[in-house]
């Protein structure tokens, strides 16, 4: 599944763009990990749903986005998404010690 959703994606790609580079989607890794983690889904384990995800996909390329109307120097845009990262984590990490004390 994975195989044939990424040849898709190439497919779009390719034909966004007008052309083919083998270094395409270099660096988008931790996009999609941070959008899986605004989405829900624990690092420590558990369960997570695809709507979240695409929600967390939207946030993080709207924050994309934002930084890049802003003229906002790639690396501290990837500075702002790393500390957004952070903090969905920490949030995470708290919301499981409250609700460990709660039980």
């Amino acid at each position: 599944m994975n195989g044939l959703l990424s040849g898709i994606a190439a497919v779009v790609l390719t034909a966004r763009l007008g052309s083919a580079q083998s270094t395409s989607g270099q660096g988008i890794e931790m996009d999609a990990i941070a959008a899986v983690i605004l989405g829900g889904t624990s690092l420590s384990g558990g369960t997570g749903f695809v709507l979240p995800t695409v929600v967390g996909a939207m946030i993080m390329g709207i924050i994309d986005n934002i930084l890049t109307l802003m003229n906002v120097n790639p690396h501290a845009t990837s500075i702002v998404k790393g500390s957004v990262v952070l903090i969905a984590v920490l949030v995470d990490k708290k919301v499981k010690d409250l609700s460990a004390k709660a039980e």
